[in-house]
């Protein structure tokens, strides 16, 4: 069984996987093209996932009108997340002293090392995460700082008119010294240049220095945010008995 497939009941779809490789733990979150999920279509996903062995299932980032059929399922929310917009009217460029590059192949160990150290445990990505945030819109921009190393990175996306920030991590000793300002920039022009008309990015409540970023870039706070849902699975098989997905 694949650790990142779309569920499908009825004409609804839901995108599931692994959370962090850990099989006793999914994520689910709504497919870009589709309609809010329904209740039933939740449930439907939380009995498919219970018979797999899952026994914890957390949402991505969700909108009000998302968490609906999610919420009607049992969940609860776990995490406050703010969202910001930007219209690309105005977008300075880069500094000019940081030097950004095409995201390599070779580059993904340190990237993920940059990731671990930038964001708590529950919140940080493994490879099989890395590859979901790179698949999750139509057309992606996937950048590094390389100052010897990789100081940070952004991962970018598009879906029609709408852009999204979808990841920015940089590294602790690195962080107020403009490299995640000419990453986000850069990934901004590049969504103006393909004629990108709004530019969306989130950020936990807590994270004072990453929305001081966002706000000092242009970006502005939306009314009623974002949450990350989850619930623990009813009638998950014991680990002896789980399935491999």
């Amino acid at each position: 069984m694949s650790r990142r497939e779309v569920l499908r009941h009825g004409a609804e779809r839901l995108r599931v996987g692994l959370w962090r490789g850990d099989r006793s733990v999914a994520y689910v979150t709504p497919v870009w093209e589709g309609p809010p999920p329904s209740g039933e279509l939740v449930r439907h996903a939380l009995r498919q996932l219970a018979d797999r062995g899952v026994a914890e299932v957390v949402t991505g980032a969700l909108s009000s009108r998302e968490q609906q059929g999610f919420l009607e399922a049992g969940f609860e929310v776990r995490d406050q997340l703010h969202l910001l917009s930007h219209d690309l009217e105005r977008v300075t460029s880069p500094p000019a002293d940081v030097r950004l590059r095409r995201a390599w192949r070779g580059d993904r160990p340190m990237v993920l090392d940059v990731d671990a150290a930038a964001f708590q445990d529950f919140w940080r990505l493994d490879d099989e995460g890395l590859d979901e945030a790179l698949d999750a819109t139509p057309s992606t921009r996937f950048r590094v700082a390389d100052e010897q190393g990789i100081a940070g990175y952004a991962i970018c996306g598009r879906a029609g008119q709408r852009g999204y920030v979808q990841r920015l991590a940089v590294r602790p000793d690195r962080q107020r010294a403009g490299v995640g300002a000419a990453l986000v920039l850069d990934g901004l022009h590049w969504m103006r240049s393909r004629r990108v008309r709004r530019a969306v990015v989130n950020t936990q409540v807590t994270n004072e220095v990453a929305l001081a970023l966002y706000l000092r870039l242009g970006f502005r706070l939306e009314s009623g945010g974002l949450a990350v849902l989850g619930r623990t699975v009813e009638g998950a098989p014991t680990r002896e008995h789980r399935p491999t997905w």
